[in-house]
């Protein structure tokens, strides 16, 4: 119970008091007082979020950095390098003007957001299984999503004139979710730099962009035009960072949002970064009797001060602190490039990155752009209908659960993302499993239900969880969600043996609740070779293979399932066979072919056979041709591997499976 006298003092510092407050204060601007943060079991039991990146950046739809890019007639790459005109600035003299004169301020009236429905979207993201929405309160373009008291560039004085964030919220509150504000402030010192530039070349060679005009001091920054400024630059005056803090204080004050994310690390900590962070804490735990409930995301190790965010990045295995993951659909602004060049996360990679990150006790924040006028696209509306009809079967083994003793087995292995960790997607296959916890009265898995998530449906209807092992201890039931039936089960040495249903209870992942008391799980060495079936067939589904090269990928809806995207003469897939025994075998090609057909080769133990797609009128249309035969001599683990065949010149097809039957 807190006395009036503290309280008051709480107060005083809330409305902008002296160091005599902080002592009263349950958080101090130091490190020490900041590691008494707890992560609140709101968040825990949370694990997805929606977040709309939307702001006049999405005008053009030609995606993210917009208000940069626009200005860069001569492109520099990561290593410094020209790389000529950017299409934004392209894009930009093409159809609005050059920014000598028309720059990004020209852009902000255009954005009116005349078709939001707040509400509409909410109630989409909160049956796709979202329980908080975040929104962009200000990207690196420095405008304002909000009643501002510091900004003349706010939603409310211009462009859609609405309290965008405060709609937001109003919509979250109704349906239901948490409300969470991301800021990107930081690093729009140095984001603007572009515009303090000229053309070096051309009719306007040497004219200076509008962001030289002090007029737009307040937009696009004055000071600005150093090299030696960095995207998160601490090296930038004093008098920015004091900006930084009067505005997202702002912001928290009137706003009081349940998650804060800061597109960096912790902003200016040694000056006022630590200050705006306490008193988030400190103001949200006034709201809360006492109780801090906030989440304060930002891309930093946490050490106990917050929740780390990665962006685009998973981690490599399960985290003793929360943490999440930020990453988008698609672009990050609305992209209409978006679907020509590689379209949009499927419905599968999203869910599979879900159980990948809530099994390692993260979060997923997904991004979900609206177009300017405040409406998603069919495509986007199709994931969050799959997400939906998903999270309907599976969601308790999501939902308010902890990671178990291992985050999972299986032979996919991500690679090293961009922004730290990993990728945030991969190839699963059905033998990639996930494992999440409910606890019940006890620790670890004793008295609570264990989940073992398999990323895929297995072709040979069994699925078997090498974790489970006999040796793992004993299993008393196994189910599975969306099925009403009872499952047909044993534990053998090799791992947990389902006999699956003939009927599939949903698409995309398939959660088993298993019924047991402290089990302990048994090591997996997963080699990735594939076994024959009891009839001596091998069957090589697209799901299982190995990709090589950056164009081929595992696509699966419900029309599809094959690897497709295969744009390169040079990529390939393979699979690893375990050959028990000498063979001939049949070699039978599964694949859909929308364009002409296309020649390819299948090679295994150092022979070749040729084929040739045929037109199958659809990628969703398969057709079975057999190629011949191949004669295996050596048992042991062989690899079998389909390559485009250069000429004719390669054209993508749909390789749903190689089967290869045994010949007597």
């Amino acid at each position: 119970m807190k006395t009036r006298r503290q309280l008051c003092l709480w107060t005083l510092l809330l409305l902008g008091g002296g160091g005599a407050a902080w002592a009263a204060a349950p958080f101090q601007p130091t490190d020490e007082s900041l590691r008494q943060y707890a992560c609140p079991d709101w968040f825990r039991d949370a694990k997805l979020g929606i977040w709309a990146v939307w702001g006049p950046e999405s005008v053009p739809m030609q995606g993210d950095w917009y208000a940069r890019k626009l200005y860069l007639n001569d492109e520099k790459g990561r290593e410094g390098q020209s790389i000529g005109q950017s299409r934004h600035n392209k894009w930009h003299l093409e159809h609005y003007g050059h920014p000598a004169t028309n720059g990004f301020k020209d852009i902000i009236p255009l954005w009116r957001a005349e078709k939001w429905n707040p509400d509409a979207l909410m109630a989409l993201y909160q049956k796709a299984g979202a329980k908080y929405f975040c929104m962009i309160a200000m990207h690196h373009d420095n405008f304002d999503c909000w009643n501002s008291k510091f900004n003349r560039w706010n939603s409310i004085t211009m462009g859609p004139r609405r309290d965008i964030a405060g709609e937001w919220q109003q919509a979250a509150t109704k349906n239901g979710l948490r409300f969470g504000m991301t800021e990107h402030l930081a690093a729009s010192w140095w984001f603007y730099g572009a515009t303090k530039g000229a053309d070096k070349t051309g009719p306007l060679a040497g004219v200076p962009y509008d962001g030289n005009d002090p007029k737009f001091a307040d937009l696009y920054w004055s000071g600005n035009d150093k090299t030696d400024f960095h995207y998160y630059g601490t090296n930038v005056p004093p008098a920015f960072k004091q900006t930084w803090f009067d505005r997202i204080k702002d912001m928290i004050d009137r706003y009081h949002p349940d998650l804060l994310y800061s597109d960096s690390p912790l902003p200016y900590p040694d000056e006022v970064g630590r200050q705006l962070l306490a008193h988030y804490y400190n103001d949200n735990a006034q709201r809360h009797g006492g109780k801090n409930e906030a989440v304060y995301n930002c891309k930093q190790e946490a050490q106990g001060r917050w929740v780390r965010d990665l962006e685009r990045g998973v981690m490599e295995g399960i985290h003793p602190e929360p943490w999440q993951t930020d990453t988008c659909v698609g672009g990050w602004y609305y992209d209409e490039k978006v679907l020509e060049r590689h379209g949009y996360k499927t419905p599968a990679q999203v869910i599979h990155m879900l159980c990948d990150i809530v099994s390692k006790n993260g979060n997923l924040l997904l991004n979900f752009p609206p177009r300017p006028d405040g409406t998603l696209d069919e495509d986007e509306l199709k994931i969050l209908d799959a997400m939906a009809a998903w999270i309907n079967v599976n969601g308790e083994a999501i939902y308010g659960t902890r990671p178990w003793k291992v985050f999972g087995e299986g032979p996919t292995k991500l690679g090293k993302g961009r922004h730290g960790g990993l990728n945030d997607t991969g190839n699963y296959k059905p033998s990639d499993i996930r494992f999440t916890l409910r606890q019940g009265s006890g620790q670890a898995h004793q008295g609570g239900t264990l989940y073992a998530i398999a990323l895929g449906w297995p072709e040979d209807g069994q699925l078997v969880v090498k974790s489970l092992a006999l040796a793992a201890g004993k299993i008393s039931d196994v189910a599975l969600l969306g099925h009403a039936g009872k499952l047909d089960w044993q534990q053998t040495a090799e791992g947990l043996v389902v006999k699956l249903p003939a009927q599939k209870p949903c698409d995309l992942a398939f959660a088993f609740k298993i019924t047991a008391v402290d089990l302990q799980p048994v090591p997996v060495i997963y080699d990735g070779s594939l076994t024959p079936r009891a009839d001596g067939r091998f069957v090589l589904p697209a799901a299982e293979a190995t990709l090589h090269g950056d164009t081929p990928k595992y696509e699966h809806t419900a029309t599809k399932d094959h690897i497709g995207c295969w744009a390169k003469a040079n990529d390939f897939v393979s699979w690893n066979i375990k050959l028990t025994k000498p063979g001939t075998y049949a070699v039978e090609v599964t694949c859909s072919c929308a364009a002409p057909g296309s020649a390819f080769t299948v090679e295994a133990g150092g022979q070749t056979l040729t084929g040739k797609s045929v037109s199958t009128g659809s990628w969703e249309t398969y057709r079975t041709d057999n190629l011949g035969t191949l004669k295996l001599d050596h048992p042991g683990t062989i690899t079998l591997a389909v390559k485009p065949k250069a000429d004719p010149k390669w054209k993508v097809i749909g390789l749903k499976a190689v089967t290869l039957k045994p010949i007597e």
